[in-house]
């Protein structure tokens, strides 16, 4: 009777998982990540279909990932934010001050001394925009922490002093042209790594998904933890190694128009053949920087003793508090960090437009949140991802990209922006009610 009744127990486990749920199981893959990639597909699809095959081309998907990158590197600092239960609606307009202050460093004021052009300018300017995005994170998360004042406050605040400042940095006025070294963060012909490196770095990438996966799998075996099966590991490594190498080679297979190529190979003394060079543009540099972003902050969030305080608060603040964290640092280097980052996107933003303007970063921070929220940060607190976060910057950068290409007017895509972002809070409170 006793053997009856296990096998009893144990078998209708094994009835009720569907070949699918055993794949998700072994793999270990989060239902949530592939749901946004699967809408992430179906939104391209969709839109390749209904703009007659312009929306699926090399040209589109480079332009798209660049277009995404200063969504993308603000998005992992809103996690931070987001996961605190806090929220910092002053992005967008703190961009647009550190712009506007990035502008003038490198146009009005080091000129005087170090000429135009010159090889530290670049350097100067970066440095000192980080300082003051920096500071202004800072100054708020003080306020936040220390002062009692609700963050929704102060950084609606922020949202309205940081733009004003931004416009009397310069009265109205825009700041062009940049430095050339800078504008190479904003990505463009001469802003991109070429074919050559962008194979070399995503070879250098397939190997690390490889040594990642192997080194994983090694430290559950070290300390007894359920392991994936081998053929689930394999099809990771598989298939993340295919998305990267697709991901090289349609950034390879764009080239220079030939209007450029042509000035460069006379600027190099190239001969110039009568069908003309093709000049790959290879991996755009404020790509690199949202990969290298998106990597630091994943290892603070998910390494770091740091990252762990920032999850136990947003779990239980008062429970964190009772642990010893304190709990007022940790966010005071919260908003310091989500400052840092809005200094970073605005140098993407500024090298790309090759201007500071007052316009920066306008409705920065709606998208931000969007991006966050569809990425599987929940506004109650306690979890997201950064990698998710990103991939919701894609979505909602392909729904933008999609429609410009659709010719939908900008009210509509206004509101269909923000449908996506009430359809997703409501998804996440429905996946957290049946988590209980």
């Amino acid at each position: 009777m006793t053997d009856t009744s296990h096998s009893t127990i144990a078998s209708p486990g094994k009835v009720e998982q569907n070949p699918l749920t055993r794949f998700l199981r072994a793999t270990e893959i989060d239902t949530r990540m592939l749901g946004m990639v699967a809408a992430l597909l179906i939104i391209w699809v969709g839109f390749h279909i209904y703009t007659d095959g312009l929306f699926l081309t090399p040209r589109n998907l480079w332009n798209l990932s660049v277009q995404t990158c200063e969504i993308a590197v603000l998005a992992t600092g809103m996690v931070l934010v987001i996961v605190t239960r806090n929220i910092d609606l002053s992005i967008g307009s703190m961009l647009g001050f550190v712009a506007m202050i990035m502008g003038v460093i490198q146009v009005k004021f080091l000129p005087q001394y170090l000429g135009f052009d010159n090889s530290f300018t670049w350097v100067i300017t970066l440095a000192c925009g980080l300082i003051v995005g920096t500071l202004i994170g800072t100054l708020q998360g003080v306020i936040i922490a220390f002062m009692g004042v609700p963050s929704f406050i102060v950084t609606l605040g922020g949202f309205l002093a940081w733009r004003g400042l931004a416009w009397y940095v310069t009265s109205g006025q825009t700041v062009a042209p940049l430095d050339t070294t800078f504008r190479i963060m904003g990505g463009g012909a001469e802003g991109s790594i070429g074919s050559v490196w962008s194979w070399v770095i995503g070879v250098i990438a397939c190997l690390m998904i490889i040594a990642g996966l192997a080194s994983s799998r090694h430290q559950r075996k070290r300390f007894n933890f359920p392991q994936r099966p081998l053929w689930a590991e394999i099809f990771l490594a598989v298939v993340g190694c295919v998305l990267v190498l697709g991901a090289i080679w349609v950034s390879t297979v764009y080239y220079w128009p030939l209007g450029i190529a042509k000035r460069y190979a006379q600027a190099h003394n190239i001969a110039w053949p009568d069908g003309g060079i093709d000049i790959p543009y290879g991996i755009a540099v404020p790509v690199l920087i949202a990969i290298l972003v998106g990597i630091v902050m994943t290892f603070i969030a998910t390494r770091l003793r740091f990252g762990r305080y920032v999850f136990a608060i947003g779990g239980n603040p008062e429970a964190a508090e009772l642990a010893g964290i304190k709990t007022r640092w940790v966010t005071v280097r919260v908003f310091a960090i989500m400052g840092l980052l809005a200094a970073v996107a605005a140098a993407i933003s500024t090298a790309r437009l090759n201007a500071a303007a007052n316009s920066q970063g306008t409705t920065y921070e709606l998208y931000t949140i969007a991006a966050a929220v569809i990425g599987g940060t929940s506004l109650a607190g306690g979890t997201g991802t950064i990698a998710g976060a990103m991939l919701g910057a894609l979505v909602m950068q392909s729904l933008q990209s999609g429609m410009g290409l659709a010719n939908v007017d900008t009210p509509i895509q206004n509101v269909v922006v923000g449908v996506v972002l009430v359809v997703a809070v409501w998804l996440d409170t429905v996946y957290r009610a049946r988590a209980k």
